[in-house]
Protein backbone atom coordinates (compact mmCIF):
# COMPACT_ATOMS: atom_id res chain seq x y z
CA UNK A 1 0.00 0.00 0.00
CA UNK A 2 3.10 2.39 0.84
CA UNK A 3 4.50 1.30 -2.44
CA UNK A 4 0.81 2.08 -4.44
CA UNK A 5 1.11 5.64 -2.65
CA UNK A 6 4.08 6.76 -3.37
CA UNK A 7 3.89 5.49 -6.75
CA UNK A 8 0.51 7.72 -6.99
CA UNK A 9 2.08 10.53 -5.40
CA UNK A 10 4.98 10.68 -7.68
CA UNK A 11 2.84 10.10 -10.86
CA UNK A 12 1.18 13.44 -9.30
CA UNK A 13 4.23 15.36 -8.85
CA UNK A 14 5.19 14.56 -12.36
CA UNK A 15 1.60 15.93 -13.81
CA UNK A 16 1.59 18.93 -11.74
CA UNK A 17 5.24 19.76 -12.52
CA UNK A 18 4.48 18.98 -16.53
CA UNK A 19 1.15 21.36 -16.34
CA UNK A 20 3.23 24.11 -14.54
CA UNK A 21 6.08 23.85 -16.97
CA UNK A 22 4.00 24.25 -19.99
CA UNK A 23 1.83 26.97 -18.90
CA UNK A 24 4.97 28.89 -18.08
CA UNK A 25 6.48 28.15 -21.69
CA UNK A 26 3.14 29.58 -23.13
CA UNK A 27 3.43 32.18 -21.24
CA UNK A 28 7.20 33.17 -22.00
CA UNK A 29 6.18 32.75 -25.51
CA UNK A 30 3.17 34.92 -25.69
CA UNK A 31 4.24 37.64 -27.50
CA UNK A 32 2.46 40.37 -30.16
CA UNK A 33 2.92 40.13 -33.79
CA UNK A 34 5.51 41.80 -35.62
CA UNK A 35 3.02 42.69 -38.22
CA UNK A 36 1.30 44.49 -35.38
CA UNK A 37 3.99 47.54 -35.45
CA UNK A 38 5.01 47.51 -39.32
CA UNK A 39 1.55 46.33 -41.71
CA UNK A 40 3.15 46.30 -44.53
CA UNK A 41 0.03 46.68 -47.30
CA UNK A 42 0.65 47.66 -51.21
CA UNK A 43 -1.20 51.02 -50.89
CA UNK A 44 -0.21 52.20 -47.21
CA UNK A 45 1.60 55.27 -46.98
CA UNK A 46 3.01 57.12 -44.00
CA UNK A 47 4.39 60.84 -44.41
CA UNK A 48 6.59 61.89 -41.76
CA UNK A 49 8.18 65.78 -41.07
CA UNK A 50 12.23 65.57 -40.85
CA UNK A 51 14.79 67.58 -39.28
CA UNK A 52 18.05 66.64 -40.93
CA UNK A 53 21.00 67.64 -39.34
CA UNK A 54 24.26 68.86 -41.47
CA UNK A 55 27.61 70.52 -40.99
CA UNK A 56 28.21 73.59 -43.07
CA UNK A 57 31.50 76.04 -43.76
CA UNK A 58 33.88 73.65 -43.29
CA UNK A 59 32.06 71.08 -41.46
CA UNK A 60 32.04 74.09 -38.41
CA UNK A 61 28.39 75.30 -38.17
CA UNK A 62 25.76 72.62 -37.51
CA UNK A 63 22.38 73.34 -39.80
CA UNK A 64 18.99 72.12 -39.46
CA UNK A 65 16.95 71.63 -43.07
CA UNK A 66 13.71 70.96 -42.78
CA UNK A 67 11.59 68.39 -45.11
CA UNK A 68 8.62 66.27 -45.51
CA UNK A 69 9.01 62.67 -46.62
CA UNK A 70 6.54 60.02 -47.70
CA UNK A 71 6.86 56.54 -47.69
CA UNK A 72 5.10 54.16 -49.53
CA UNK A 73 4.75 50.50 -50.06
CA UNK A 74 3.93 49.94 -53.56
CA UNK A 75 4.22 46.02 -54.10
CA UNK A 76 5.53 42.57 -52.98
CA UNK A 77 8.93 41.56 -54.31
CA UNK A 78 11.62 38.92 -53.85
CA UNK A 79 14.95 40.43 -52.56
CA UNK A 80 18.63 39.27 -53.07
CA UNK A 81 18.62 36.58 -50.91
CA UNK A 82 15.35 35.27 -52.60
CA UNK A 83 12.38 35.82 -49.55
CA UNK A 84 9.40 37.72 -49.84
CA UNK A 85 9.85 41.24 -49.46
CA UNK A 86 7.68 44.48 -49.58
CA UNK A 87 9.21 47.44 -51.82
CA UNK A 88 8.51 50.85 -50.16
CA UNK A 89 9.34 54.09 -52.31
CA UNK A 90 10.45 57.32 -50.67
CA UNK A 91 9.42 61.15 -51.53
CA UNK A 92 10.66 63.97 -50.50
CA UNK A 93 9.58 68.24 -50.29
CA UNK A 94 10.55 71.06 -48.13
CA UNK A 95 8.44 71.34 -44.86
CA UNK A 96 6.52 74.34 -46.15
CA UNK A 97 2.83 73.35 -46.18
CA UNK A 98 0.17 74.43 -48.69
CA UNK A 99 -2.14 77.43 -47.41
CA UNK A 100 -4.46 79.24 -49.41
CA UNK A 101 -1.59 81.90 -51.07
CA UNK A 102 1.14 79.26 -51.15
CA UNK A 103 0.68 75.99 -53.22
CA UNK A 104 2.20 72.56 -51.89
CA UNK A 105 5.21 71.85 -53.64
CA UNK A 106 5.74 68.62 -55.53
CA UNK A 107 6.70 65.14 -54.09
CA UNK A 108 10.06 64.09 -55.68
CA UNK A 109 11.26 60.41 -55.68
CA UNK A 110 14.33 59.92 -53.08
CA UNK A 111 14.99 56.07 -53.44
CA UNK A 112 13.68 53.06 -51.91
CA UNK A 113 13.82 50.29 -49.43
CA UNK A 114 13.11 46.95 -48.89
CA UNK A 115 11.21 45.32 -45.87
CA UNK A 116 11.25 41.69 -45.33
CA UNK A 117 9.43 40.52 -42.26
CA UNK A 118 10.30 36.91 -41.15
CA UNK A 119 8.93 34.32 -39.17
CA UNK A 120 10.63 36.19 -35.58
CA UNK A 121 12.10 38.96 -37.43
CA UNK A 122 11.76 42.22 -39.19
CA UNK A 123 14.37 43.32 -41.81
CA UNK A 124 14.95 46.37 -43.60
CA UNK A 125 17.72 46.74 -46.71
CA UNK A 126 18.21 50.53 -47.42
CA UNK A 127 21.20 51.52 -49.39
CA UNK A 128 22.79 47.93 -49.52
CA UNK A 129 22.87 48.00 -45.56
CA UNK A 130 20.53 45.56 -43.77
CA UNK A 131 19.01 46.00 -40.14
CA UNK A 132 17.13 43.96 -38.26
CA UNK A 133 14.46 46.18 -36.97
CA UNK A 134 11.89 44.21 -34.95
CA UNK A 135 12.41 40.83 -33.61
CA UNK A 136 10.31 38.36 -31.56
CA UNK A 137 9.21 38.02 -29.02
CA UNK A 138 8.07 41.46 -28.15
CA UNK A 139 8.71 41.81 -24.42
CA UNK A 140 10.58 44.63 -22.06
CA UNK A 141 13.73 44.39 -22.21
CA UNK A 142 14.28 41.81 -24.77
CA UNK A 143 17.19 42.49 -27.17
CA UNK A 144 18.94 41.61 -30.18
CA UNK A 145 21.87 42.74 -32.52
CA UNK A 146 20.06 44.98 -35.09
CA UNK A 147 23.21 45.67 -36.97
CA UNK A 148 24.65 42.20 -37.07
CA UNK A 149 24.77 42.47 -41.19
CA UNK A 150 26.33 45.92 -41.58
CA UNK A 151 29.73 45.91 -43.24
CA UNK A 152 32.61 47.24 -41.05
CA UNK A 153 32.57 51.17 -40.41
CA UNK A 154 29.23 51.18 -42.60
CA UNK A 155 29.10 54.72 -43.31
CA UNK A 156 33.21 55.38 -43.93
CA UNK A 157 32.41 56.25 -47.69
CA UNK A 158 30.32 59.74 -46.47
CA UNK A 159 31.82 60.51 -42.88
CA UNK A 160 35.22 60.74 -41.61
CA UNK A 161 34.25 59.79 -37.98
CA UNK A 162 34.50 56.83 -35.84
CA UNK A 163 30.96 56.70 -34.04
CA UNK A 164 30.14 53.56 -36.46
CA UNK A 165 33.42 51.52 -35.25
CA UNK A 166 31.76 48.89 -33.61
CA UNK A 167 28.06 49.30 -34.94
CA UNK A 168 27.60 45.86 -35.32
CA UNK A 169 27.89 45.07 -31.51
CA UNK A 170 25.36 47.61 -30.69
CA UNK A 171 22.24 46.09 -28.93
CA UNK A 172 18.72 47.36 -29.58
CA UNK A 173 16.11 46.22 -27.56
CA UNK A 174 12.08 47.01 -26.02
CA UNK A 175 12.21 49.88 -23.64
CA UNK A 176 9.06 49.02 -21.48
CA UNK A 177 5.58 47.96 -22.80
CA UNK A 178 3.19 49.63 -25.25
CA UNK A 179 2.20 53.22 -23.96
CA UNK A 180 0.97 57.17 -25.33
CA UNK A 181 3.73 59.37 -26.91
CA UNK A 182 3.44 62.81 -27.66
CA UNK A 183 6.39 64.88 -29.58
CA UNK A 184 5.80 68.45 -31.34
CA UNK A 185 1.67 68.80 -30.34
CA UNK A 186 1.32 64.90 -31.99
CA UNK A 187 0.00 62.04 -30.03
CA UNK A 188 0.30 58.54 -30.55
CA UNK A 189 -1.33 55.59 -28.97
CA UNK A 190 -0.30 52.21 -28.71
CA UNK A 191 3.71 53.17 -29.12
CA UNK A 192 6.25 50.69 -28.76
CA UNK A 193 9.95 51.92 -27.92
CA UNK A 194 12.77 50.36 -29.44
CA UNK A 195 16.27 51.89 -28.08
CA UNK A 196 19.64 51.53 -28.56
CA UNK A 197 22.91 53.01 -27.84
CA UNK A 198 22.62 56.47 -26.62
CA UNK A 199 25.84 57.80 -25.94
CA UNK A 200 27.09 61.73 -25.54
CA UNK A 201 30.60 63.10 -24.85
CA UNK A 202 31.62 67.02 -24.85
CA UNK A 203 28.34 67.35 -26.85
CA UNK A 204 27.70 70.34 -26.92
CA UNK A 205 30.84 71.40 -27.03
CA UNK A 206 32.33 73.06 -23.92
CA UNK A 207 36.26 71.79 -23.96
CA UNK A 208 37.32 73.15 -27.47
CA UNK A 209 40.30 70.87 -27.27
CA UNK A 210 38.81 67.90 -26.37
CA UNK A 211 37.05 65.41 -28.81
CA UNK A 212 33.66 64.99 -28.01
CA UNK A 213 30.69 62.66 -30.02
CA UNK A 214 26.76 62.19 -30.08
CA UNK A 215 25.41 58.77 -30.48
CA UNK A 216 21.63 58.12 -30.41
CA UNK A 217 19.68 55.41 -32.27
CA UNK A 218 16.23 55.25 -31.25
CA UNK A 219 12.61 53.69 -32.95
CA UNK A 220 9.05 54.29 -32.15
CA UNK A 221 6.50 52.19 -33.48
CA UNK A 222 2.67 52.38 -32.99
CA UNK A 223 0.27 49.68 -33.22
CA UNK A 224 -1.64 48.86 -36.35
CA UNK A 225 0.56 52.44 -38.02
CA UNK A 226 3.88 51.55 -38.09
CA UNK A 227 7.02 54.03 -37.31
CA UNK A 228 6.02 57.10 -35.99
CA UNK A 229 9.10 58.33 -34.50
CA UNK A 230 13.31 58.17 -34.96
CA UNK A 231 16.40 59.66 -33.98
CA UNK A 232 19.24 58.77 -35.89
CA UNK A 233 21.80 60.82 -34.56
CA UNK A 234 25.66 59.31 -35.63
CA UNK A 235 28.54 62.51 -35.22
CA UNK A 236 31.63 63.78 -33.75
CA UNK A 237 33.45 66.54 -32.85
CA UNK A 238 37.16 66.92 -33.75
CA UNK A 239 39.16 69.05 -31.92
CA UNK A 240 41.46 71.73 -33.54
CA UNK A 241 45.35 70.32 -33.30
CA UNK A 242 46.78 73.42 -34.94
CA UNK A 243 47.92 76.26 -32.89
CA UNK A 244 47.35 78.38 -35.61
CA UNK A 245 44.06 77.40 -36.43
CA UNK A 246 40.51 77.33 -35.23
CA UNK A 247 40.37 73.89 -38.18
CA UNK A 248 38.22 71.89 -35.34
CA UNK A 249 35.18 70.46 -37.31
CA UNK A 250 31.84 68.37 -37.23
CA UNK A 251 32.16 65.16 -39.06
CA UNK A 252 28.65 62.67 -39.27
CA UNK A 253 24.95 63.58 -39.30
CA UNK A 254 21.20 63.56 -37.71
CA UNK A 255 17.85 62.49 -38.67
CA UNK A 256 14.73 63.00 -36.21
CA UNK A 257 11.56 62.03 -37.83
CA UNK A 258 7.94 61.68 -36.78
CA UNK A 259 5.00 61.03 -38.49
CA UNK A 260 2.08 64.04 -39.64
CA UNK A 261 0.20 61.78 -41.67
CA UNK A 262 -0.86 57.99 -42.75
CA UNK A 263 -3.79 55.94 -44.30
Amino acid sequence: MRIQSFTRLSLFAILAITLFSCKDEKEEFATEKISDYMPVTPGKYITYRLDSLVFTRFDQVAVIRKYQVKHVVDALITDNLGRPSYRVYKYIRDSVNASSWTPAQPWIPAGSYFITPLSDQLEVIEDNLRFIKLHLPIKDGFSWKANAFLPNKPYATKYFFSNDNDIQDWDSYYDGTPTSFSYRGINYADVLTVGSLDSTHNIPVTLPTAFGYKTKVLDKYAKNIGLVYRDFILYEYQPDTNPGGPNFAYRGFGITMWMIDHN
